[in-house]
């Protein structure tokens, strides 16, 4: 049977807690062949983000060319992309390729509080990739920004999230985990509402879930599952990764993405 494949534009985070890394890994873990165009270098950790140096368009394009010229990916995950330049070539290359099951995971702020994206691009982002897309997965202080509403309650998520959706025409995952009733997200997809509960896990260690969970969602859309059906596995995993209670570093630490994984060459050493 050929292995589904997926395709991750995002961000390299050096220290392997979110962008390109947490997306491969995640993208391996749930069963997808994985592959990366990156958008951008960072110099970051589980404390913040020092620097950032972005991929030339030019350069991205043909990062894309040469995926989409030999292994066709049946899913994309677009994460951190700093300038509208860089959103427009990738908005052209995945409508030339016609691109499917694309989910957009629109960073504008790390775990960390370091601002992530030029506001302009955020402009840039909804016009060029939200009607693209399958599904776009902001957290409440990005839908927030989406929106240019506050969001507080239950019924904040509600109208933000069909604001966004129905304005954009893509359906969207508004994750409430950040602040707002625990760790429920609410799904807004062809006019209707679906509320996804989660516990939320007593675990500081949360660099890259925003990643780790639309990288889920693509691998999940590419193997043939439903949009609903795709979040559902996708919160399973990302609570199975933070359950585990993985502790490195002196900030907001990763999750352990290989949580599930036990096979004979992950074995310990005796």
């Amino acid at each position: 049977m050929k292995m589904k494949t997926a395709l991750t534009i995002a961000g390299s985070d050096c220290s392997g807690g979110a962008g390109i890394q947490a997306d491969l890994k995640t993208m391996t873990m749930n069963g997808v062949y994985a592959m990366s165009a990156i958008t951008a270098l960072t110099a970051q950790n589980t404390t913040g983000v020092s620097a950032i140096s972005e991929s030339s368009p030019e350069f991205l394009a043909r990062q894309i060319d040469m995926i989409f010229g030999d292994i066709r990916p049946d899913a994309v995950k677009i994460g951190m992309v700093s300038s509208s330049e860089l959103i427009r070539v990738i908005a052209e290359k995945l409508k030339f390729y016609k691109a499917e099951n694309i989910v957009v995971d629109p960073v504008m702020v790390a775990t960390s509080g370091s601002r992530l994206m030029k506001t302009d691009a955020v402009d840039t982002l909804v016009i060029e990739l939200f009607p693209i897309a399958s599904v776009v997965t902001p957290n409440v202080v990005e839908a927030e920004v989406l929106s240019g509403m506050k969001i507080n309650t239950r019924e904040d998520m509600t109208a933000a999230a069909k604001k966004i959706g129905d304005e954009s025409g893509c359906a969207v995952l508004l994750k409430g985990g950040h602040s707002v009733n625990d760790a429920n997200d609410l799904l807004y997809a062809d006019g209707e509402f679906t509320w996804f509960t989660g516990k939320r896990i007593d675990n500081p260690n949360t660099h890259g879930t925003g990643c780790t969970l639309s990288s889920a969602i693509a691998s999940n859309l590419a193997k043939g599952y439903t949009l609903k059906e795709s979040v559902k596995r996708a919160k399973d995993y990302i609570s199975g990764a933070l359950s585990r209670m993985l502790d490195l570093g002196k900030g907001s630490g990763p999750m352990n993405h290989a949580f599930d994984l036990s096979g004979e060459f992950s074995k310990e050493a005796k």
